[in-house]
């Protein structure tokens, strides 16, 4: 997508290394972030310089590339394996991307390994990319149906950052929106702030508004609000794991704006790639739910009246935060997931529907 009219990507190759957008510093400063080894990859995972399960996965890959630059050998692929697992439990992409690179690099002499993982990573980044523009065209139909039966731009719900900066380009849930715009349809999206990280109003609103599409930032606690009195006319959010059931693990918050969206008779659509569908998982109670730090509820970050970049303290002193990363939205508040192979119910016969082939192994 654009930054200011110039084509960008999340994350790249650089000369023997990777580079990222630091989205710890977004949106008062962009700043590209190289990392060299398998310990920078495996840092800019776990404190979210990169984030979104795809490009999660997409990282982890050249994570593993790094590793393999310095020691090509079986066990310490393994092991370079098992330092980025453990860096975030909730998204099912960075399993995926690990298991797929061992499965490339173990059964080749050490020798062609590191070559073969710089291939296998750029060919993960690439479907990656084809994928979302996939959902994209898929996503598109059902905002083009919306703008068919209103007059007045379509609105449209968002919640946390399912855009380009969560994924290597395009985006899963924002991919129907640039698409939209790309097709002339007139459009605003309701942007959540998405607390305690705040992706919404620091990562959604600042590519949207890079990108050049309408958006208003709203609080968390205002979506209920705006469904009530009919002011968004389709919610569209993304995934970091969803079950063979059609159960949703998404950013905290999540749940909530289902419920609104069905008591209020809204479509709710979930953005899903297929690397973030797990067919091995029976239903939502199955995912493990990330458990992050209570500083990122007790503080945060922002631009003081000189421009500077300063943390400020919320909280009491003393008073505890629980900080749980994700909830889990159950298939029967979804309309519909949409993948890149097409929109489906969301259950085990919609996604078996569309991904026969990873259904029947599990």
């Amino acid at each position: 997508m654009n930054i200011d009219g110039k084509p960008t990507r999340s994350i790249w190759p650089s000369e023997g290394a990777v580079e990222i957008i630091d989205q710890t510093r977004l949106p008062h400063e962009f700043v590209v972030r190289r990392l060299e080894t398998l310990e920078d990859a495996a840092e800019a995972i776990q404190v979210m310089r990169v984030r979104g399960a795809p490009l999660i996965g997409a990282t982890a890959a050249y994570g593993l590339t790094l590793a393999a630059r310095d020691d090509p050998g079986e066990a310490a692929l393994r092991g370079a394996a098992a330092v980025l697992i453990a860096t975030r439990p909730t998204a099912v992409n960075l399993q995926w991307a690990l298991r797929r690179m061992l499965a490339r690099l173990l059964p080749l002499p050490a020798e062609q390994r590191l070559a073969a993982a710089w291939g296998e990573a750029a060919l993960i980044c690439e479907e990656d990319v084809a994928q979302n523009q996939a959902i994209g065209r898929h996503g598109l139909g059902l905002i083009r149906a919306m703008a068919e039966r209103k007059t007045g731009p379509v609105n449209l719900l968002t919640h946390c950052n399912a855009g380009w900066l969560a994924t290597v380009d395009w985006g899963t849930a924002l991919a129907p929106i640039y698409a939209a715009v790309a097709a002339g349809i007139e459009l605003h999206v309701w942007v959540d702030e998405t607390r305690p990280r705040n992706q919404g109003a620091s990562l959604t609103a600042w590519e949207l508004g890079k990108h050049g599409v309408p958006h208003t930032v709203i609080a968390d606690n205002a979506g209920g609000h705006l469904l009530q009195h009919g002011r968004v006319d389709l919610a569209i959010v993304g995934t970091d794991r969803t079950a063979a059931n059609g159960d949703v693990c998404n950013k905290i918050g999540t749940y909530l704006k289902a419920l609104a969206a069905f008591d209020n008779g809204v479509p709710f659509y979930v953005a899903a790639p297929g690397p973030s569908i797990d067919f091995a998982l029976e239903s939502g109670k199955d995912i493990p739910i990330e458990e992050r730090g209570a500083e990122e509820v007790i503080k945060i970050a922002g631009l003081d009246d000189a421009g500077r970049v300063v943390t400020v303290q919320l909280t009491p002193t003393g008073s505890p935060a629980a900080n749980p990363a994700f909830d889990i939205t159950p298939a029967r508040l979804v309309t519909g997931i949409i993948t890149e192979r097409g929109v489906c119910a969301a259950s085990r016969d919609g996604l078996a529907g569309l991904f026969p082939e990873r259904a029947e192994r599990t």
